[in-house]
């Protein structure tokens, strides 16, 4: 019943947040009568506020058209790769009329970025996006909002997560004969799940995989997110924040973790912060700093647009990461598509190289949590192996913002290259191996 109340209660505010918006733009009208009263933009700001505070969130477009590259603006063309039940696997296909700059762009990596399915939209990576396509071609997980996914589409599970990652690496080594993954926050789990299981059957490995800022080992330095899941059982979970999707949407009758729920949880985090950041927004608006003004427009449209999770998946993720710790003890076990379950070994990766990136001031994921990757990946060679703690940095600015920019994704670019052209040039030696010895057998034939 909280679901449908929660949607009663959205759409009887919804008319009142429209009125909220029009009155806000009628008092900042210079041009209108109750904008020539002295004390209009107060009256504006404080409408203003309340319809930011109660308008519906939907979910927001990445907006990346173009990026700068080598001094020259290059057009980006966004477009589905490929489409599943519960997501969607992004291409941002970078275009340039110049013959020069175009070859270099098709020698540069192929990067997918697994964004994390944990109740925002992939959207809230479009920082990393547009930093990364400079140097990258770049491909992305968009995550669907279960309550749009209907019934007939099935469940979806933390296996089948984990399958989905393998068909999008497969899919971009079979288009580019290789590819580099990186997993931000929750999906480093499901991706070491997905190149250990590939690495186990002898299939073509990512050439390097750098993981931000997850729960690897989620036992290590507990958060307030970490000690959530201990504390409480499984039951709990299920009996106490799984509902049923309302009639008025596709996915009607789907068990879902709702995204507002998730939202509140994020606010209960640093309800503090979040109120310091609207009085703000209030006085610069009653400034006329358009500038601050706009900045906290789009950081809360990202980050009050959620999703729901799918029941299954939602749960299983708190008892496999947050309570078994399943991944780390060695104890986890995925179906695969053909409904036989694998043992997750990472030991058995080799042929890739490990960069882990952590924010000394993450609150989401604590200190070690990722590193412990380091540990589990006992086949790679120790040359391989790399590990970044970002001084000052929580745990969005890892991957978004200033510290992303200036100190995290450099050394992300260069072991990506690194890897790149290393592998590159063993590929390139193999192929003149092969090609001297057909010579050779050539010249043998009477």
């Amino acid at each position: 019943m909280l679901y449908q109340i929660y949607e009663a209660q959205r759409s009887l505010i919804e008319p009142f947040a429209d009125f909220a918006q029009a009155a806000a733009k009628a008092y900042s009208n210079p041009m209108s009568l109750m904008g020539q009263s002295p004390i209009s933009q107060r009256i504006s700001a404080t409408y203003d506020l309340i319809y930011r505070l109660g308008k519906d969130y939907v979910k927001p477009e990445f907006g990346i058209t173009t990026v700068h590259v080598e001094g020259r603006e290059i057009a980006i063309h966004e477009r589905i790769e490929l489409t599943k039940p519960f997501c969607e696997l992004r291409r941002f296909k970078r275009f340039c009329d110049d013959p020069a700059t175009l070859g270099r762009l098709k020698s540069q990596p192929a990067v997918l970025i697994v964004a994390p399915l944990s109740g925002h939209y992939a959207t809230l990576l479009r920082d990393t996006v547009r930093q990364m396509l400079a140097d990258h071609k770049v491909y992305i997980t968009d995550w669907k909002n279960a309550r749009m996914v209907p019934l007939t589409d099935g469940e979806f599970h933390l296996d089948d997560y984990v399958n989905y990652v393998q068909e999008f690496i497969r899919h971009l080594q079979k288009k580019y004969g290789y590819c580099h993954v990186i997993s931000v926050c929750q999906p480093t789990v499901p991706v070491l799940a997905a190149v250990s299981l590939m690495a186990s059957r002898g299939e073509p490995l990512p050439r390097s995989m750098t993981m931000m800022g997850g729960p690897i080992d989620a036992r290590k330095s507990p958060t307030a997110v970490n000690n959530l899941a201990i504390n409480k059982s499984l039951e709990w979970f299920e009996n106490n924040v799984i509902f049923r999707v309302p009639q008025n949407f596709p996915g009607a009758g789907r068990r879902v973790y709702p995204g507002f729920l998730q939202h509140t949880g994020f606010v209960a985090m640093n309800p503090d912060r979040h109120l310091k950041s609207h009085y703000d927004y209030f006085k610069d608006l009653i400034k006329g700093d358009n500038s601050h003004a706009e900045s906290h427009r789009q950081f809360y449209d990202e980050y009050n647009a959620v999703l729901d999770m799918d029941a299954d998946y939602y749960l299983e993720t708190i008892k496999t990461v947050f309570q078994d710790f399943a991944l780390v003890r060695g104890t986890w076990d995925v179906c695969n598509p053909d409904g036989e379950f694998e043992r997750v070994r990472p030991q058995d990766i080799q042929e890739c190289s490990l960069l882990t990136v952590e924010g000394e001031l993450d609150d989401i994921s604590g200190s070690g949590q990722t590193k412990a990757a380091h540990q589990l990946c006992k086949g790679i060679l120790p040359s391989k192996h790399e590990h970044l703690e970002v001084p000052g940095a929580g745990h969005y600015g890892i991957f978004s913002g200033r510290r992303w920019r200036e100190i995290v994704y450099p050394q992300v670019r260069e072991f990506i290259l690194a890897n790149h052209t290393a592998a590159q040039k063993q590929t390139n030696a193999a192929s003149r191996t092969v090609a001297v010895k057909k010579g050779k057998a050539a010249r043998q034939i009477p």
